[in-house]
């Protein structure tokens, strides 16, 4: 927020449960207030739990369902109208590679990122022609906070000193990531930037793997 108002720009924080209707709609008078309006939508609210498939239960693939999934719909339902009146809007998931390649340990997040991809599909249909579009971009590995935690939980578990330039060597030899690294937050920021800005009029219902060439699939 700090260097968006350095530069210029306006920034305002505004807190609340998205797994919730009331807390949604608070959060969306509060940005409209700030704002007048809300062009770009960028749904990257989640949660990524991991557990096992036999280990989880109905309740709480349905809590994670409501939270990656329903989050989507509340938003979408309550700003994009007015992005169709004003025939111009970008509406941007945040999709992950486990979406059409889920693993076991994370089948429930999987499944809310296959969602994400669906919702996007189907919501660029529906606004056909009104000037708003809605895409995906699904990363792959990328070196955030949330995975330093767990590299760093992981490590201790093994008796090893964190070392995350030695995880990263690692993983990619394991896996065969075709780019040779794993990636940062930017590179995502990229890629939604690119989608958010007049030069994608002509992109909507698309899946945008950034993920290092993790995916190996030509679609």
């Amino acid at each position: 927020m700090n260097e968006i108002s350095a530069a210029g720009g306006t920034a305002v924080a505004v807190i609340g449960d998205l797994g919730s209707d009331e807390q949604t709609a608070e959060v969306v008078r509060a940005a409209l207030s700030a704002f007048g309006g809300v062009d770009i939508l960028v749904n990257n609210a989640g949660a990524f739990p991991m557990k096992p498939w036999l280990q989880s239960t109905a309740a709480e693939w349905v809590d994670l369902y409501n939270a990656n999934v329903g989050s989507v719909v509340r938003l979408v339902t309550q700003l994009a109208p007015a992005m169709v009146e004003r025939k111009w809007g970008r509406i941007i998931m945040l999709g992950s590679f486990l979406g059409p390649m889920p693993g076991p340990p994370v089948a429930n997040y999987g499944t809310t990122k296959a969602a994400n991809i669906a919702q996007a599909v189907s919501l660029a249909k529906e606004l056909g022609g009104t000037g708003v579009t809605a895409n995906t971009v699904s990363p792959g590995p990328i070196r955030t906070p949330g995975m330093e935690a767990g590299v760093r939980e992981m490590m201790a578990s093994m008796g090893q000193t964190y070392d995350f330039d030695a995880f990263e060597q690692s993983y990619v030899q394991q896996t065969h990531l075709p780019a040779g690294k794993i990636g940062s937050p930017v590179d995502i920021a990229n890629m939604v930037a690119f989608l958010s800005s007049p030069l994608a009029d002509f992109i909507t219902g698309s899946n945008f793997r950034v993920d290092g060439g993790m995916m190996p699939t030509t679609n």
